[in-house]
């Protein structure tokens, strides 16, 4: 996810891997109370903020000393991330965050906002090999690995408690990363050998997060890999720390507010584009909540554009959305208008479904939406199997 306060930018030149996901709160109030972070099955952890300490007076203000509003260590959002990133529960104290008292003498909390993203989990025993692997034209990109034992189930089959009880040894580990971005499979070996040996005399294991994306190409390529598809999107505010930078409490309080159809506004303007930038005035035509200081906040993916079969259209667009496509030698009257872009369904209804196809980029078959400017038509569409649907990608 991106956040800007003036000006939104999608850009679909690569896999965008945490778009389109809700982002998850906790908040621990009580000293050494676990803080767990947990997702469904299907997905894995991805720690976006952490705080630990106070930064304002309404959160777990049972007891005293909540004056202080400003105290929270840099490193505490590195930490949990360290701790957390790519498994599906994690749990943890403030004790994981050390020694040090950031404010002392105040009522303290430890927060973490998260994300959970879809990917595949795979665990094995020590002395096996993993395996990772992804469908044709995709490759490996691995979110988190482990090694070592972090608790007395996994693995544990025919082992004695010996090797089994030291639940506190689990150990990050870069060296999956390092073998397997990039390739369409990989196979490592979960043992002390390749990873070192975390906790000696325990039977360990190695745990892996991975998804599969299509590969990055880079924005000097004439051909990218995807186009953008709008999930949701938000004006207003849902929280207190997202562009709170330097603004007073009463301007942050109001945490349910958001404008009616920004979603559908963004939509419009993005789907099926590979860039796409937006001002807040584009959205802001009413104030959801006056005095509130607000963001603008989108979630999307990155739908591939690749070659196949048949074609589906996911958006076109006739008109002109700046200066320089379609300018060779053209008057500047004829190139100044850029908000002129007018979303067709014409193409989709031309193509989809064969194997080519030829239609006029003209004010003849779509109309004219600015006249006197000379305008280009500008459509996203992936080609497909026969039979599939987008979502069967």
């Amino acid at each position: 996810m991106f956040f800007f306060s003036s000006t939104l930018l999608l850009a679909a030149a690569c896999l965008c891997v945490k778009a389109g996901f809700f982002k998850e709160t906790v908040t621990t109030c009580s000293p050494s109370t676990v803080h767990r972070l947990s997702c469904d099955s299907d997905g894995i952890i991805s720690v976006e903020t952490s705080l630990y300490g106070r930064m304002e007076n309404v959160t777990c203000t049972e007891g005293n000393g909540i004056s202080d509003t400003g105290c929270s260590p840099a490193s505490v959002t590195d930490i949990v991330k360290k701790r957390c990133d790519g498994k599906r529960v994690c749990e943890l104290n403030d004790k994981a965050l050390g020694d040090s008292d950031p404010c002392k003498g105040t009522a303290k909390y430890l927060h973490s906002t998260y994300t959970c993203i879809p990917a595949f989990h795979r665990v094995t025993c020590e002395h096996s090999f993993a395996y990772l692997h992804c469908d044709y034209g995709q490759v490996i990109f691995v979110y988190g690995a482990d090694y070592g034992r972090r608790d007395i189930t996994t693995c544990a089959y025919g082992r004695p408690a010996s090797q089994i009880q030291e639940t506190a040894c689990s150990s990050p580990t870069n060296k999956v990363a390092d073998s397997c971005n990039g390739k369409n499979s990989c196979i490592i070996k979960a043992s002390n050998s390749v990873f070192g040996d975390p906790c000696y005399g325990t039977f360990k294991y190695l745990e892996v997060a991975y998804t599969c994306q299509y590969p990055v190409v880079s924005q000097d390529e004439s051909v990218y890999t995807g186009v953008i598809s709008v999930q949701s999107s938000l004006y207003g505010r849902a929280d207190r720390e997202i562009c709170s930078e330097g603004r007073p409490y009463q301007e942050l309080d109001n945490t349910e507010c958001s404008q009616h159809g920004t979603v559908d506004v963004i939509r419009r303007r993005c789907n099926g584009k590979k860039v796409c930038e937006i001002k807040t005035s584009v959205v802001h035509t009413s104030d959801p909540c006056s005095g509130i200081f607000k963001y603008l906040e989108t979630n999307y993916t990155c739908l591939p554009a690749n070659e196949g079969q048949v074609i589906f259209v996911y958006g076109a667009y006739y008109g002109r959305t700046d200066m320089t496509t379609c300018a060779y030698k053209k008057p500047t009257t004829q190139i100044e208008n850029v908000s002129c872009s007018s979303h067709t369904g014409k193409v989709a209804e031309m193509c989809n479904g064969r194997n080519s196809c030829t239609i006029r980029a003209s004010n003849s078959v779509f109309g004219d939406p600015c006249r006197g400017t000379f305008k280009y038509l500008e459509v996203a569409y992936v080609c497909e199997y026969p039979g599939l649907t987008p979502e069967q990608f």
